[in-house]
């Protein structure tokens, strides 16, 4: 999470460079996400369209004509356009008062829209629920439906009615996920070199041949600062699965961890004035599926639901890398749509969690898990469990980057080194871009070095990614 210095703000100058970094509560404040998203308990935060809204209207994305990047930086604010009023059929709209019943999400297999909504109706009337949202994933080519359970009945065995249901191809509670970050013990006095993770991973070499030019990442997370300096022309579309409340969205912009996710990524290659991104040329998906749930909070939440229909959108707009610097449950829905992404060969990188049980979508196989390491003091970080066969490393400490209005702070979390490793990925797409996932990992552990485990873990080591190296390789020479 964000550095805590209250009421600091550091000016810095290295080597001709001018940096302020920002305090947490210069980063903005929340926006107008319904109240029952910011306040529901974990497995709840509706907020949607109605039934059969296409996914470009849910999303309100932006598609700038001519080069996306160019156009991107000098859109208006009202590329962010509200979503479509949901159809008179879709029932009450989403966003429930507190202390409404938990909520379920089924899917229907491929069907005509007139059958999805007979069936929707008879499931409705036989176990008693009530529709908040439905919409196709195009994707899956299926319909997926949220309903507010009843109150009286244990959701566990609603679950079970529902999964046994022949009409109903998947059942499983709206499930909480959480952005990736961590308390940063002591940042020092600022004598560390601003961007240390580029030293360990060898960047500036790697950046002689690749900076992912034209490779698109889809970061689903909060909304992205598009407006700061290090962003300008490096977001190519918009997506705003979150504050679909049918007004402007006024807090996209101002949301602190996608934005710094995106700096990590993307930061603007010789810009007059801030830091370099793993990627600098990449095209960035800035997929809004997480929101702060207090004003000018760095951590973010998210749900099932708003990450299942930005993952269908990344898929169907052509992305080719997802990034999730965020971690929870296994959850079925978006399992179904990781693994539809890993066979349309998108790379998919994801945080480390806090222990295995909340380790998801890093567990799932063929994703790219990736735990922090501490590059200025050696070892690992921040994982405080054995962790999953194939987990890669990256620094994950003290990681310098963007923050709203146009200021920058130090940021501590598996997140940032998700977003490094999806960095890296790109640089390689760029030169290989037929490589399939299952390359890519091979690839980082066989140019990766090996680092400990931190003091008082289970012994081992783990494999942490050297972009000049996995580069190099992939062309065929060494990293000098």
């Amino acid at each position: 999470m964000v550095c805590p210095r209250p009421g600091a703000i550091a000016w810095i100058a290295p080597a001709g460079l001018l940096l302020c970094l920002a305090c947490s509560g210069a980063a903005g404040t929340a926006g107008s996400v319904p109240a029952s998203l910011a306040a529901t308990s974990a497995g709840s935060g509706i907020g949607a369209a109605g039934a059969d809204a296409p996914a470009a209207a849910l999303a309100a994305p932006t598609e700038p004509a001519g080069d996306p990047a160019a156009a991107a930086a000098t859109a208006p604010r009202t590329a962010l356009p509200a979503p479509a009023p949901p159809r008179a059929a879709a029932g009450p709209a989403p966003g429930l008062p507190q202390g409404s019943s938990a909520q379920v999400m089924i899917t229907l297999a491929p069907a005509p829209p007139p059958i999805w909504d007979q069936i929707t109706l008879d499931l409705e009337r036989t176990y008693r629920l009530r529709t908040l949202a439905a919409w196709s994933m195009e994707s899956l080519g299926e319909r997926c439906i949220v309903f507010e359970a009843p109150a009286d009945r244990p959701i566990e065995a609603l679950l079970r009615r529902l999964a046994s249901d022949p009409r109903v191809e998947l059942a499983q509670p709206v499930q909480r996920f959480v952005t990736q970050d961590a308390n940063v013990a002591n940042v020092g006095s600022l004598q560390v070199p601003l961007q240390h993770s580029a030293q360990a991973l060898r960047l500036t070499q790697a950046h002689r041949w690749a900076t992912g030019k034209g490779v698109r990442i889809a970061i689903i997370d909060t909304g992205v600062d598009f407006d700061h300096p290090e962003l300008r022309g490096r977001i190519a579309r918009t997506g705003n699965f979150v504050e679909l409340d049918g007004r402007g969205d006024s807090s996209f912009s101002t949301d602190i961890h996608g934005t710094a996710v995106a700096g990590v990524i993307a930061a603007a290659l010789n810009a007059h004035i801030g830091l370099v991104g793993v990627a600098p040329q990449a095209q960035v998906f800035a997929l809004k599926a997480c929101w702060q749930e207090r004003p000018g909070a760095a951590a973010a939440v998210c749900d099932s639901y708003t990450l299942s229909k930005a993952i269908d959108f990344a898929i169907t707009h052509g992305a080719q890398i997802l990034n999730f610097s965020l971690a929870g449950p296994p959850d079925p829905m978006i399992a179904k749509l990781v693994a539809v992404a890993l066979g349309r060969g998108i790379v998919v990188v994801a945080a480390d969690g806090p222990d295995a049980a909340r380790s998801f979508p890093a567990t799932q196989p063929g994703v790219m898990g990736v735990a922090g390491s501490d590059d200025l003091q050696g070892g690992l970080r921040f994982p405080t469990r054995r962790l999953a066969a194939g987990t890669l490393a990256a620094p994950g400490v003290d990681i310098l980057t963007t923050v709203p209005h146009g200021h920058y702070d130090f940021f501590s979390g598996a997140s940032f080194a998700a977003a490094q490793v999806s960095g890296v990925v790109a640089l390689l797409l760029e030169r290989e871009p037929k490589m399939t996932p299952l390359q890519v990992a091979a690839l980082f552990h066989r140019t990766a070095h090996a680092i400990p485990a931190a003091p008082g873990e289970p012994p081992g080591s783990i494999d942490q990614i050297d972009a000049c190296a996995a580069l190099a390789a992939s062309l065929g020479g060494g990293c000098t």
